[in-house]
């Protein structure tokens, strides 16, 4: 799945139980459900309220509030299929969509008790934007527990596309609208670390990520990139607190793009696209 971080996330029960308070003549029924194999399917769900969407360090949202959801089919053998979708402005717009819209299929094998390996493909749309927007991304993480602590390792790679091609090599070939080099491919490699640690005794769950993305240093097609600068780190900290289904995020996040290395990016890399702010700046997001 897609590496996001740092969104106030309300988790959605799609099979809440409903507790009886007397017998009905549908309780053997019940009952007999009750013992029934459990299915080889497993729906899950989420919705998320944030005030940035920030991908890989990078506010797709134009540093405005995004509203997120995802749904989840997984099989009893690992394999899953879903989808996830948010708002986005500014930058994240690739050719004047508003809207992200991924969809992701993978297998998620359990290597031993604590250990979990997944591989899949995001596949990322932008509906209503202009041509050559979409792109594909297989990826791979592996995850180990140790006591309260669990750790990932990740790495993504989107082969050379046009999407996240550099056909532009500043912005102000970008807003000229002046191709140095159409029809370019380029490919991206992000590696990434998460680590995960549960309070004990509480509802708290510190966490810590660090990314580096590796890629085109200038604009695709759309006037945006995957990796702005060509290479750069993310990371963040934070700290979920849970209660029931619903979980509340707090994190730090930054990067090392700083304002002299993607001066020139902008109009384009800025918010509101005036060629002033760094979208990629330290904000606490939630």
């Amino acid at each position: 799945m897609k590496f996001r971080h740092a969104t106030a996330v309300v988790a959605i029960s799609l099979f809440p139980i409903a507790a009886q308070a007397q017998s009905t003549p549908n309780d053997k029924a019940a009952a007999a459900e009750a013992t029934a194999p459990p299915s080889a399917l497993t729906v899950s769900g989420s919705v998320a309220l944030a005030s940035d969407y920030r991908f890989r360090g990078v506010s797709q949202s134009d540093q405005e509030m995004a509203i997120q959801g995802g749904i989840t089919v997984a099989h009893e053998s690992g394999l899953y299929v879903g989808t996830w979708a948010s708002n986005l402005a500014g930058w994240g717009t690739f050719g004047g969509a508003n809207m992200e819209l991924d969809l992701i299929g993978g297998y998620k094998a359990k290597l031993t008790d604590k250990a979990t390996l997944d591989v899949g493909v995001i596949w990322y749309m932008y509906p209503g934007g202009a041509d050559k927007t979409d792109f594909a991304e297989p990826y791979a993480k592996l995850t180990g527990t140790t006591g309260p602590a669990t750790l990932t390792a990740g790495v993504a790679y989107a082969p050379k596309q046009q999407a996240i091609g550099k056909w532009y090599d500043t912005g102000a070939d970008a807003a000229a609208g002046v191709y140095n080099r159409p029809g370019a491919k380029d490919d991206n490699l992000y590696l990434s670390g998460d680590g995960a640690l549960a309070v004990a005794g509480t509802p708290i769950t510190a966490k810590a990520h660090v990314g580096h993305s590796s890629g085109q240093d200038g604009l695709g097609p759309n006037a945006t990139a995957v990796a702005p600068t060509g290479d750069y780190w993310d990371w963040s900290l934070g700290a979920d607190a849970t209660f029931r289904n619903l979980t509340l995020n707090v994190s730090y996040i930054d990067t090392d793009i700083s304002n002299r290395e993607a001066s020139y990016l902008r109009p384009s890399f800025s918010k509101g696209q005036d060629g002033t702010g760094n979208i990629a700046g330290s904000t606490v997001v939630v």
